[in-house]
């Protein structure tokens, strides 16, 4: 049971992290090719003039250090179901 729990916390997250990730890729993807302008990371809008990028850790530290957190807790509660013996 724990291993189960274990391998939803470890992997849940970075699939979020990753699925998040994408969708503001891909608008900006779409503001750069379709639309011609460039994007705004600060305030997720397509812009005439250019932008700085901004890091998506300062833009979103909780999401980003806090599933590295929870795929770091998954990742210990395997590690204990595969130490714990089979009862």
């Amino acid at each position: 049971m724990l291993m189960r729990i274990g391998l939803l916390l470890l992997v849940l997250p970075i699939l979020a992290l990753m699925g998040v990730y994408f969708l503001e890729l891909s608008d900006a993807r779409e503001c750069l090719l379709l639309q011609d302008g460039h994007w705004d990371y600060v305030e997720g809008v397509c812009r005439d003039t250019p932008q700085p990028f901004v890091p998506w850790i300062d833009r979103r530290p909780w999401l980003v250090n806090g599933g590295m957190l929870v795929s770091v807790a998954g990742l210990a509660c395997c590690m204990v179901g595969l130490y714990v013996k089979r009862r």
